[in-house]
């Protein structure tokens, strides 16, 4: 299905607002024209009148290789198990309307290169593998008892190859980054500070020195690569834009003075507010430890705050939902919604999602826009998007393509049983099903 022709959409353009109706020709899952009345030229045609176009949406901070925190169930689950676990949160991920995601720990390298040789259905992946820590920082979840060393919850299981990353000392962040990109990693992330979700480090505490991480900045792009930085505010957020660090991730306790700083080094924000809504729901519900729902419970008052100063001073921002939890995957868009409660238009807020996350990744020459010369990566709804609180529904993407491909129909297409098909109420299901009917006829 790489070759279409999507007849009068309304098209997100590059200022965040829907143009339109215009048609989108497709060939070999690139844009090859958008404009008014093209011509066919053997493309198979698809009505979108009344539908809305956009490019897909881009998560620079989710985890499509976790999605529990029952740390006695992973603990005595194979590998196996996770690894397939992880499949089916990236296939939920790309049936929700995400097309890529910066893995901030979890995915490898094997899961990012199966779904690209497609063994596996979901978006496009950039991994970072692990989260790189400090001795007693956040992510490092050391038993006591039996003095295991392992993961925060376990969330990042042992396996032949990962890499390490518990580190002490500028030697072995040299050392750990190398091993981390040897083990295939696109991006390089750290904990600057302290986090929510581990018992024995503090939010505002910055957990590496300035030597620290800048060997790491050093050691990544001596290779090309980026490095992002898990930090909430303080110490911690001063030395990740002071050293060079592509993005903050959270940003919970940011500061004007700090906003102002990551402007003018060109510093990026990821804001992440979907997972904090959803720590924030654990913790009233009894589901947290009492100290992690106390801790948690404090940052409700901030929730979001770090957006509106950010934007005030012209941060960068990109969407990230820190998704985690296998209720969350495929959830992502709503991220959206909370961005323009926080205080974005929804025009900035869909180019944050967008083009915003492109240029982030380094991916902004092939996707984020719907232009000519760029990979049809792509979704459609049903009801204009420009209000963003739409984005708090879930089920609201119509159509989802990847390259060109049908993301939900990708086995359909070949004419096989489709694993996970959408309802078939949609006028653009129906349009859809027409053409591979037809498609299959004539094969």
């Amino acid at each position: 299905m790489a070759d279409l022709l999507l007849r009068r959409a309304a098209v997100l353009d590059e200022t965040g607002a829907f143009e339109g109706p215009l048609d989108v020709a497709v060939r070999g899952g690139t844009i090859e024209a958008v404009g008014r009345d093209l011509a066919a030229d053997g493309l198979r045609e698809v009505d979108c009148e009344g539908l809305f176009l956009m490019p897909g949406v881009i998560d620079c901070h989710a985890h499509v290789g976790i999605g529990s925190l029952d740390m006695p169930r992973l603990l005595d689950q194979p590998i196996t198990r996770w690894a397939l676990e992880a499949a089916v949160n990236a296939r939920l991920t790309l049936e929700g309307g995400v097309t890529l995601v910066r893995d901030a720990g979890g995915a490898d390298a094997g899961i990012r290169d199966a779904i690209a040789d497609g063994v596996a259905v979901g978006p496009r992946l950039q991994v970072s593998i692990v989260l790189i820590c400090q001795t007693g920082g956040h992510g490092d979840g050391f038993l006591r008892g039996p003095g295991l060393e392992l993961a925060s919850q376990y969330i990042l299981p042992e396996y032949p190859g990962r890499p390490p990353f518990v580190v002490d000392g500028v030697d072995m962040m040299r050392k750990v980054v190398r091993q981390c990109l040897r083990a295939g990693a696109d991006w390089i992330k750290v904990a600057a500070t302290g986090g929510v979700l581990s018992p024995h480090d503090d939010p505002l505490g910055a957990e590496f020195t300035r030597d620290e991480l800048a060997a790491a900045v050093f050691e990544a792009g001596r290779k090309g690569k980026g490095v992002l930085a898990h930090a909430f505010g303080g110490e911690g957020v001063d030395l990740a834009i002071e050293t060079g660090i592509r993005s903050i991730e959270h940003g919970i306790f940011l500061t004007e003075e700090q906003a102002a700083r990551m402007a003018e080094r060109g510093t990026w924000l990821v804001p992440t507010l979907a997972v904090m809504e959803d720590v924030f729901a654990l913790a009233r519900d009894g589901k947290l430890p009492p100290d992690l729902a106390q801790k948690a419970l404090t940052l409700e008052a901030v929730q979001g705050k770090a957006v509106a100063i950010a934007r005030e001073a012209g941060v960068r921002i990109a969407l990230g939902t820190d998704a985690f939890m296998r209720p969350a995957h495929g959830r992502n868009l709503r991220e959206i919604a909370l961005m323009t409660r926080a205080g974005l238009t929804p025009q900035e807020s869909l180019r944050a999602a967008t083009a915003g996350g492109a240029e982030l990744c380094g991916v902004a020459d092939r996707l984020g826009r719907i232009a000519p010369g760029l990979a049809f990566d792509a979704i459609l709804l049903d009801e204009d998007p420009s209000d963003a609180t739409l984005f708090e529904r879930d089920g609201v993407v119509t159509g989802v393509f990847r390259a060109g491909e049908a993301g939900r129909r990708a086995p359909a297409a070949r004419g096989l049983t489709a694993v996970s098909p959408p309802p078939p109420s949609r006028r653009f299901d129906s349009a859809m099903n027409a053409a591979w009917i037809s498609s299959s006829a004539a094969a």
